[in-house]
This record gives C-alpha cells, structure tokens and sequence, in this order.
C-alpha cells in the first residue's frame, strides 16, 4: 500500500482535494477530525487542555471552544506547541489505526496532516502532497471563512511552515489558485500517476 500525507496551509484549498480523493474511492483519514475527537467533551485530552489553558477555553456547556482557543494559540506560539503537545499524540495513533485497519487489497491511503512538516512526520510516508496557492489568497480565503480582519488572517498563515517551502519539500503539488476543474485535472493526474 502506497501511504500518501496530504498537506498544505490554512485555506490552501486541502480539504477539496481531500475530497476529490474521497470521491474516487481513495480512503483518507482526516487529523483534524481525529484531534477534535481527542479533545471532545469527557475525554482526558479536553481535561489536559483545561488544566493547561483554564476553563474560559469551555463554553457554558462544558465544551471547547475552538474560537477562543485558536485566539490564544496564534497569538503565542509557546502555547501553540504546547496545545500540538497535547493533542498529536491521540491524532498520530488514530492515523497508525487508520492505517492498519484497511483491507490487503487497498493500493493507495491518504492520511489529511495540515502540520505534517511541522511536527516532522514527513519521513512516516510514501509520498507527500502539498496543496498550494499564494500567501495572499490563503490570507483572503481565511478572512472569508472565519470572518477575520485581516491581520489576524495574516497572523493565522503565519502560524504555519511557508507554503512556498511546503511546496519545495513536496513529491507532488497541487495548485489552487485557478478554478476548481483545474485543481480536479492535478487530482486526477496523481492518481493516474499511482494507481
């Protein structure tokens, strides 16, 4: 089996091509859905999180609230690496299980890392796919997704590895500046590439 890391930056365009993947019957396990499982209300990574950044990261109802969680993370990267301490290694086992549980016949598995290079876990796969655009469209994606000034947009691209040196670092890239049959047409090339 051919094990693929899918990576990119913030607004990059990663989760559509996760998508497309999907789409053509490639199974791909998603890190950021394995670490809201890792810190989900009950769970002794939500604990861990409260003891290290205090209950005003809960909602009223005891759940974790991503938005002002995010406000301190981006703001300071101790507390970044900090929060990544926490919660990688639930995502890290959860991407090993993925991985061990697919069938003999599968050929190709994608596991959706946004902080691959980040938490240097590049040399864990076959093949490494950066999904790219230019720093300034990931900064207007992210103004319109998440509602943010943009120098808070700015703040949360910044955050990251440079996509550009993601890109450098890559076996394959796929751009997303253009149009979505665009991005398909790159999809579709890698697989006929692999598969």
């Amino acid at each position: 089996m051919l094990k693929v890391a899918l990576t990119g930056g913030i607004a990059t365009g990663k989760s559509y091509v996760a998508r497309r993947l999907r789409e053509a019957g490639v199974p791909v396990v998603d890190a950021d859905v394995l670490s809201r499982d890792a810190v989900a209300t009950g769970t002794p990574g939500l604990a861990a999180v409260v003891e290290r950044f205090g209950r005003d990261v809960l909602t009223a109802e005891g759940v974790l609230d991503r938005t002002r969680l995010g406000d301190i993370v981006f703001r300071d990267d101790a507390a970044r690496r900090d929060l990544e301490a926490l919660v990688h290694p639930a995502v890290r086992r959860g991407i090993e299980a993925f991985f061990a549980g697919l069938p003999p016949a599968i050929n190709l598995a994608v596991a959706d890392i946004p902080l691959l290079y980040e938490s240097r876990r590049e040399r864990q796969f076959d093949k490494v796919i950066v999904v790219a655009c230019a720093p300034g469209t990931q900064i207007d994606r992210v103004m319109v997704r998440d509602g943010l000034a943009r120098d808070e947009a700015a703040r949360r691209v910044a955050a990251q590895l440079p996509i550009e040196e993601k890109a450098r670092r890559a076996d394959v890239v796929i751009r997303t500046d253009a149009s979505f049959a665009e991005t398909d047409a790159q999809v579709a090339a890698f697989l006929s590439a692999v598969l």
